[in-house]
């Protein structure tokens, strides 16, 4: 397949051939027209001064002008990289006559989806706040019913709640990184997240002892929402605490267009035929302990959303690496 540039300067190359042909007949057709004409031209090509001037002239602006007619299409293939990166969010700039309007009308494409993208979080919004205070009412005759004795039938529904709650942070999270994957110019640094987590979960498991180690590049930032990734490395971090014996190691590497973070705990590691199986919802790798089976299933759709994934592997301390994959940003 040719590219634009090579169709114009063929197609300038095959119009010079053209019109020097054409030339060439024309003076052909008039030495046999009119006997004095070689004299005439011999003289006008005497000047060959003048002549290599006036062709080496109209080479350049040829060259020129072409190169001219192609950079806009090169600027539009960079514009529309950017947002595609999550760099810009609508296509910039001025482009020739017949370009324009198929930049205007793509504008108006991301302003519409943008527009619809934030309307359905809103409305997803809405709804999960409308589920939130029922639930609270539920939990608070749960813990009324325990008080009156009724143990059991307390638990059974404080179980429910909590499962219900789970269920409205998983699908207003996947809602939240969908639009948030689909609206340009999503950026957030690794360190700003993890080291704002670190801190709440040492506060939390503040009498384990617990030692969370930061090795995150300033540098390393991905294609996220704060929120978001917030959401995918807290759920980690959650777990790595849970689990961990005494210290927690969170570190960070970039693989060509792909950061890397990783969460290594020091605990009884999971086995290994039960790393994809722990991914899936309302799988957990213990059913003894505390959870909805939620967490890594929530990391695992919200990563897929931006074009990333989660891996799990055995960690150099001892216990499980969790590993998140997310576009650079």
């Amino acid at each position: 397949m040719f590219s634009l540039r090579a169709r114009l300067l063929a197609g300038a190359i095959f119009w010079s051939i053209g019109i020097f042909l054409i030339v060439g007949i024309l003076v052909i057709h008039m030495m046999f027209q009119h006997p004095r004409a070689p004299g005439m031209v011999h003289g006008f090509f005497a000047h060959t001064t003048i002549l290599s001037i006036a062709a080496l002239v109209s080479l350049i602006a040829g060259f020129v002008h072409v190169k001219g007619g192609v950079s806009p299409v090169n600027r539009l293939r960079a514009r529309l990289a950017a947002v595609h990166e999550g760099r810009d969010r609508r296509v910039e700039g001025t482009y020739p006559s017949e370009v324009q309007p198929l930049v205007d009308d793509l504008n108006a494409l991301l302003a519409h989806r943008e527009e619809m993208v934030q309307r359905a979080l809103a409305k997803a919004g809405d709804l999960a706040h409308g589920l939130k205070t029922p639930l609270a009412v539920l939990a608070q005759e749960a813990e009324r019913a325990a008080l009156e004795g009724h143990c059991d039938f307390a638990a059974t529904i404080g179980q429910q709640v909590e499962r219900m709650q789970r269920q409205i942070e998983y699908h207003l999270a996947h809602a939240r990184a969908a639009a948030s994957g689909a609206t340009p110019g999503a950026r957030c640094p690794v360190i700003e997240s993890a080291d704002g987590l670190t801190r709440t979960l040492l506060r939390l498991h503040a009498g384990r002892g617990l030692d969370i180690q930061l090795n995150v590049a300033p540098t390393h930032a991905v294609r996220a929402q704060r929120e978001d990734l917030d959401e995918m490395l807290g759920n980690l971090l959650d777990n790595a605490c849970k689990w961990a014996t005494s210290r927690i190691t969170v570190g960070s590497t970039q693989n060509e267009r792909t950061i890397v973070i990783t969460v290594d705990d020091d605990g009884p590691g999971v086995a290994s035929e039960m790393w994809e199986a722990v991914l899936k919802r309302g799988v957990r790798a213990d059913e003894a302990a505390p959870g909805s089976g939620l967490g890594l299933a929530i990391v695992r759709d919200l990563a897929d959303v931006y074009g990333g994934s989660i891996l799990l592997s055995r960690s150099p301390e001892g216990g499980v690496r969790a590993s998140l994959m997310l576009p650079a940003s």
